[in-house]
């Protein structure tokens, strides 16, 4: 990633594949690096195509930034690894871009300092801010929480499966087709696929993957569901 990069509104960074986007929350994983890249390296095997670290509330940022060259290690660069709402520990991790909310950083300063091969997701909670995403250099969006999680503490109620396409119909209506749409909170083996009939992308999972052991196995049966949803809606 290179600093000071400049790009317009609305320019974005690399693809981005949402397929299986899977998100290492310390709160449900624990901080233990050496663990937390283990689990990162089996859902990668498994066919996780993006990964995340998430930790609220940094007490601690210097074994934050060891916990996420741990994973950036272990995954080799096989799948982009982000960071949740930190731009200075992607940038100091050297990882490929970070993961934004409503209340994080602006996508264009985020943009500004990652440069233009940094990789800058942003999440989505109403049509509205959806319908913003033609001037943001964003390279996806996740619309959430579709449906109630216990692992991230959500004010807003679960937008649905219908609450899920109407964003995404939007989303699409303000950057094209080209931008890839996710889903999180709440998705498992059991809706996956719904949710990519709705219009999804791709999912984003936190305890369905990394809640319990076999990760590895959790990564390849998610995969598969999504990769046959797509399939059938002709997505692939």
């Amino acid at each position: 990633m290179s600093l000071g990069a400049s790009p317009s509104q609305g320019r974005a960074g690399p693809p981005v594949d949402l397929r299986l986007y899977g998100i290492l929350d310390v709160g449900v994983c624990g901080g233990d690096g050496a663990r937390l890249a283990s689990m990162a390296a089996e859902a990668v095997s498994g066919g996780c195509t993006l990964l995340q670290y998430r930790e609220k509330d940094i007490p601690d940022a210097r074994a934050a930034l060891e916990r996420i060259r741990a994973i950036r290690a272990a995954v080799a660069g096989r799948v982009p690894v982000l960071v949740n709402d930190r731009v200075d520990l992607a940038l100091a991790a050297e990882a490929e871009g970070v993961h934004l909310g409503q209340s994080d950083m602006h996508p264009n300063d985020a943009r500004r300092l990652l440069g233009p091969l940094g990789v800058v997701g942003l999440t989505l909670k109403t049509g509205a801010q959806a319908d913003e995403l033609y001037r943001l250099p964003v390279d996806y969006a996740c619309i959430g929480g579709v449906f109630a999680t216990t692992s991230k503490d959500n004010p807003d109620p679960p937008v649905g499966l219908d609450g899920f396409g109407r964003i995404a119909f939007r989303a699409r209506l303000a950057r094209g087709r080209a931008l890839p749409v996710g889903a999180i909170a709440g998705i498992d083996s059991s809706n996956a696929a719904a949710i990519v009939a709705a219009g999804a992308d791709g999912i984003a999972v936190i305890s369905a993957l990394f809640g319990a052991e076999a990760v590895e196995g959790r990564a390849r049966d998610l995969r598969q569901r999504v990769d046959a949803a797509l399939s059938e809606r002709g997505a692939a």
